[in-house]
């Protein structure tokens, strides 16, 4: 199968690198770590809300 080893994740560091430039790299990944962690946040709170939304839909 097809799967992603060192030198293929370094090779697309490379690219990223010479596409944005070592300055904005700290922003980018700054951003990809906030975005992900609201992400999971509202997975998390759509979990909770789902489970108390259903149990009204049943009861009523």
């Amino acid at each position: 199968m097809m799967g992603l080893g060192i030198k293929e994740l370094l090779f697309v560091l490379l690219i990223v690198v010479l596409i944005m430039g070592a300055r904005r790299l700290p922003d980018i990944a700054r951003g990809l770590g906030s975005g992900i962690r609201n992400f999971k946040g509202s997975l998390k709170d759509g979990a909770e809300g789902d489970s108390g939304q259903g149990e009204e839909r049943h009861g009523s």
